[in-house]
């Protein structure tokens, strides 16, 4: 499985996220899962659309993800996954 890492900023609101594991193929695939055990950040992450929010950043194995709209990016079991909120504002 995948191991997922999301910035302190995201963990305000969501508490019982820490380090998890899911099982996915692509990117989009495990924010549907990610979102299923933690309802609601799928919301934080993607815009009415589906696509990936302007201030979000996904990479896997530390590369960011190429697809930004229907996030089709490929994951493989032992992938890790950072998700990655940019905060803005003065």
């Amino acid at each position: 499985m995948a191991q997922v890492y999301i910035t302190s900023n995201l963990k305000r609101f969501f508490k019982d996220i820490d380090q998890i594991s899911i099982a996915c193929t692509t990117v989009q695939e495990g924010i549907e899962r990610l979102d299923q055990e933690h309802q609601g950040i799928q919301s934080y992450l993607l815009d009415d659309t589906g696509a990936l929010r302007k201030h979000v950043n996904i990479f896997v194995n530390g590369t960011m993800v190429q697809d930004r709209k229907t996030l089709r990016d490929k994951v493989a079991a032992k992938d890790k996954i950072h998700i990655i909120q940019a905060l803005s504002g003065g």
